[in-house]
């Protein structure tokens, strides 16, 4: 498995695919609502590879000077239980600490919370709706 730091658009055309088929599609979200603001200039995505085929991705963004937001944390049906969501999320700790971030900063699906408190995360806050789709909570872990 190869860990990309998509930086070119062919790059990041596979995160997008990733996102498209593992979460669009199979919780019927529009590609309006799930590319948005945050996916812009500025955005850095991780990408997974298996032999060239985009597998896993997460992208993230500055929150302000310290800390980093890490979202839309993807694996294809078909790949997940293997430590992929792991790497994905220790890729991006990984650049984020490069770029001088102390802090990291997940909206965990309540479901998923278990993930991310075994990765180092605490709960900061209260369940919320995030946009109608998914109950949410806020997770932050120190880099």
């Amino acid at each position: 498995m190869e860990v990309l730091r998509a930086t070119e658009l062919w790059q990041q055309t596979g995160a997008y695919y990733v996102r498209i088929q593992a979460m669009a599609k199979k919780h019927h979200i529009t590609l309006r609502e799930e590319f948005d603001e945050h996916d812009g200039e500025d955005t850095k995505y991780i990408v997974l590879l298996d032999e060239d085929f985009p597998v896993a991705t997460a992208r993230m963004y500055a929150l302000d000077e310290t800390s980093v937001m890490i979202g839309r944390v993807v694996v294809l049906p078909e790949y997940r239980r293997r430590g992929l969501g792991t790497q994905t999320i220790e890729a991006c700790e990984a650049w984020a600490r490069e770029d001088g971030y102390t802090k990291s900063v997940v909206e965990s699906r309540d479901n998923k919370t278990e993930f991310y408190e075994k990765l180092g995360y605490k709960r900061t806050g209260e369940p919320f709706d995030d946009e109608g789709t998914f109950r949410t909570i806020r997770m932050e872990k120190r880099l």
